[in-house]
């Protein structure tokens, strides 16, 4: 197992629903794994989502734009996907209020009843360029326009480190 020191995201992706456990703190550090999980997963016509917050110490922006991009792409399905976030606790519901994903998300107390999940453990890549970056945060505005004023600045940024990385 790995250094519980380390965030981690535990995955069943044979479970229907597809159940993902976040251990630590979810950030542009150890995200993009957990977004190629989940891309891969769609591709594979999974459409029902619950991830588990019981021991997430926190969340940045990035991935809760990654959150806010699954929710969006599952919403366009028909039928639409199923995308539940439980076990919050105070500080994580707090983020996802904040940023408007109440309204994407379907927030539970607990694990759905007849969860049954066998895990895995996603190996952490690190986020290494600044266009998966960018696009969390811009879906974080698709999300919730609200959110362009408090993310102008960072996308701002990010969109130039994009071009410039063109040249």
């Amino acid at each position: 197992m790995s250094d519980p020191q380390q965030p981690t995201f535990l995955v069943s992706a044979y479970s229907e629903p597809v159940v993902v456990q976040i251990n630590g703190k979810a950030n542009y550090l150890n995200c993009n794994t957990f977004r190629e999980f989940i891309e891969t997963m769609l591709s594979n016509g999974k459409t029902q989502f619950v991830l588990d917050f019981t021991k997430c110490k926190g969340m940045d922006s990035t991935f809760l734009g990654i959150l806010a991009g699954t929710a969006l792409e599952l919403k366009k399905l028909t039928p639409p996907g199923v995308f539940v976030v439980c076990n919050l606790g105070e500080r994580n519901h707090e983020l996802i209020c904040n940023l408007g994903l109440q309204n994407l998300l379907t927030i539970g107390d607990d694990l759905p009843e007849g969860t049954n999940a066998d895990f895995t453990e996603l190996q952490n890549m690190e986020v290494s360029d600044a266009r998966t970056v960018l696009e969390a945060h811009e879906n974080l505005v698709s999300a919730d326009n609200q959110n362009a004023a408090k993310f102008q600045d960072v996308i701002s940024f990010l969109r130039n480190q994009v071009e410039q990385d063109k040249d």
